[in-house]
């Protein structure tokens, strides 16, 4: 059995549903509008400037070719600005070097004669003194000295003899004067011949006092040094007597010569005061002065041999080592500013000159020789002028 509803009744019904649903969309969208207002006031605290705070202004600005920098810039704090000074410092010449043995307390030794060494009393960088022994040496040269030595007194000997008797029998008046002039020339050129043979021991370093039946050849220092190289060994045979068997050299004062370019052989003379760094002892340095520069070039590098001498009691500076000559070489006075204002502008060296307080203009700058943290201004420039030594790429658009 169904129930039935009067149209009176459906009618309220629906219209309370319309109205239910209508609260619900306008409760819902007032909801949407409140959210909406809330997060516009929020975005609103965190973009807004505080109350009474000036907003930031440009970094920099162009007036023309000018560029200023405002007050409220942050670059002003950044940048330095320097005046263009006069400067007459030395220029500062670097150059490479090597330490090197003097030559003249270098020493080959060279056997006199072809033979075999016998011994060898000395090793590679030993250090030996004037009249040292370093080998012994037999040769058929210095037999041969000895015999000639040996006949050459003998025949002085029997000389001698002839013209004490010849002289006798002349005084007696028993011969003729020729005679006796006869034997006296006889005793004279067996002299020479005696002496002769004698100064070729000597040469060979040996001599009257040392005729033994075993006869061989020392070779002794003639300096004081160090063995700084050896070719020979015991056993071994002499042919070459050109060959050293082995140098000394007296590393008590020593050499280090730079190379200097041609083009810059002008710039450096004897007596100018130098300085010198070793790659063996970084942070040390050897102050000296130019004791030599080479009257010709090197064939094989076209460069200049210039040395400055140094005492070297302790033998620090050994032969061969790297060096690095820096020779202060006087100049004219001339404008300088830090390397640090220089900037590249296509292909042109550029600074910023400061033409009122604050206010910049890029000007191109001829440049010269660089010392150390200066470099020297040729055209571009004057005495007194203002540049930014430091921040100037900031200023670099």
């Amino acid at each position: 059995m169904g129930t039935h509803t009067s149209p009176g009744l459906r009618l309220a019904s629906l219209t309370a549903t319309l109205a239910w649903r209508h609260r619900v969309a306008l409760t819902l969208l007032c909801a949407a509008l409140l959210g909406t207002a809330g997060l516009t006031a929020k975005l609103g605290a965190v973009h807004a400037a505080p109350a009474g705070t000036d907003a930031p202004g440009p970094t920099v600005s162009r007036q023309g070719e000018k560029l200023v920098v405002p007050a409220n810039s942050p670059l002003r704090t950044r940048l330095v600005v320097a005046a263009v000074s006069n400067a007459s410092t030395p220029h500062l010449l670097s150059l490479p070097a090597t330490v090197e043995a003097d030559p003249a307390h270098t020493v080959n030794i060279l056997s006199p004669v072809t033979g075999r060494v016998n011994d060898l009393k000395v090793k590679l960088g030993d250090t030996v003194k004037r009249g040292q022994i370093l080998a012994i040496i037999s040769a058929p040269d210095l037999d041969q000295a000895y015999a000639d030595a040996d006949k050459a007194r003998d025949a002085l000997e029997l000389a001698r003899k002839a013209l004490d008797r010849a002289r006798s029998v002349h005084d007696a008046g028993a011969n003729a004067a020729k005679d006796f002039e006869q034997a006296n020339s006889t005793y004279i050129q067996a002299q020479a011949e005696s002496q002769r043979a004698d100064a070729r021991l000597a040469t060979l370093g040996a001599g009257p006092g040392k005729e033994s039946k075993i006869r061989l050849l020392s070779i002794t220092a003639p300096i004081s040094g160090t063995i700084t190289a050896l070719n020979s060994s015991a056993g071994s045979y002499l042919n070459d007597p050109t060959a050293p068997l082995m140098t000394i050299a007296n590393l008590d004062n020593v050499w280090v010569t730079a190379n200097v370019p041609e083009d810059l052989l002008s710039a450096v003379a004897k007596g100018q005061n130098a300085e010198v760094e070793l790659s063996a002892f970084p942070g040390q340095k050897w102050k000296g002065q130019v004791s030599f520069v080479s009257a010709l070039l090197e064939p094989d590098t076209h460069r200049n041999k210039t040395r400055i001498a140094f005492a070297n009691p302790d033998g620090k500076l050994k032969p061969n080592m790297y060096a690095t000559v820096s020779i202060a070489v006087p100049q004219a006075t001339g404008l300088s500013i830090p390397t640090s204002a220089l900037l590249m502008n296509n292909d042109a060296v550029s600074v910023f000159v400061e033409t009122a307080p604050w206010t910049f203009e890029r000007r191109t700058v001829d440049t010269g020789r660089e010392d150390n943290d200066s470099v020297r201004i040729l055209a571009g420039l004057a005495a007194g002028e203002r540049v930014v030594v430091r921040g100037g790429v900031l200023l670099n658009d």
